[in-house]
């Protein structure tokens, strides 16, 4: 009888999530989604367990997320996976996550290729330990050529750090005469930040509850649709991730302008 249940209760559950996906716009996906991952340690202590376990648990959901953008054909998903300020608590847990990361990334490395995945990083690389960057590059190497989704995970990333740097490159430049003051503009500040060859999210999502950026790509998210949901990280799954996308194709994304004007301009400059 309870096997029967759980049974009728997933197919329910894989009606909505169809019914879900039946009403997104293929058309009007947009080209870049980054989320920041919240909760894990909520939903392990809510469980009666160490905050570790939900980081382990969260990795089912990034597994997932990650093949359900592919599928959809969504061209880039970067995730909030480490900030700087994640360094700064409790040496047990940054130990473990360093741990966890490099256990990860050498399982789902053949994943990833075999799905078209390409893998980069942004962030303060240097700062992690040795055996998590080998193994990053060497992930990033075998997926070089990868034509599928680009996964970017932030790891050691603070945007404010990001901005300052962007400047310092920009001021060396001024300095040594390889740019003018005056030719300075917002493509030139774009080029040197970490996500220069990728285009700006058009949809920031973060779990848990929580509204904040949390120093989390401020100058990309200038004009992208932000959307909050309660669901931890770790119950995370395809549906919500639909729900968040019909969500945002239900927006009116103006860009400064007015809505009659936004009505009137045909959709690839919208």
């Amino acid at each position: 009888m309870g096997t029967a249940y759980f049974c009728t209760f997933a197919h329910f559950l894989d009606c909505i999530t169809m019914n879900i996906l039946d009403s997104i716009d293929r058309n009007k996906l947009p080209k870049h989604i980054a989320i920041i991952m919240d909760g894990n340690g909520r939903w392990a202590k809510e469980r009666g367990q160490d905050r570790v376990y939900g980081h382990y648990e969260g990795v089912v959901s990034v597994r997932e997320i990650v093949n359900t953008c592919g599928e959809l054909g969504i061209g880039y998903l970067t995730l909030y996976a480490f900030s700087t300020e994640n360094w700064n608590r409790p040496k047990q847990e940054v130990d473990a996550l360093m741990e966890l990361l490099v256990n990860t990334i050498r399982r789902e490395v053949d994943e990833l290729k075999k799905n078209n995945v390409r893998l980069h990083i942004i962030g303060d690389f240097e700062s992690l330990p040795e055996i998590c960057q080998k193994e990053l590059n060497e992930a990033k190497e075998i997926t070089a050529s990868n034509t599928g989704l680009n996964l970017i995970l932030a790891l050691s990333y603070s945007s404010r750090k990001e901005l300052v740097d962007a400047a310092k490159k920009i001021a060396e430049k001024v300095a040594t005469g390889l740019l003018k003051p005056e030719d300075i503009n917002n493509e030139v500040f774009q080029e040197h930040l970490y996500t220069a060859n990728y285009p700006d999210p058009e949809l920031m999502i973060r779990t848990s509850g929580e509204s904040r950026i949390s120093n989390y790509l401020l100058y990309q998210i200038a004009y992208a649709e932000l959307y909050f949901t309660p669901v931890h990280w770790p119950d995370f799954r395809k549906q919500n991730l639909y729900e968040a996308l019909l969500n945002y194709q239900q927006r009116e994304r103006r860009f400064g302008k007015t809505s009659e004007q936004i009505q009137t301009t045909t959709p690839e400059h919208v």
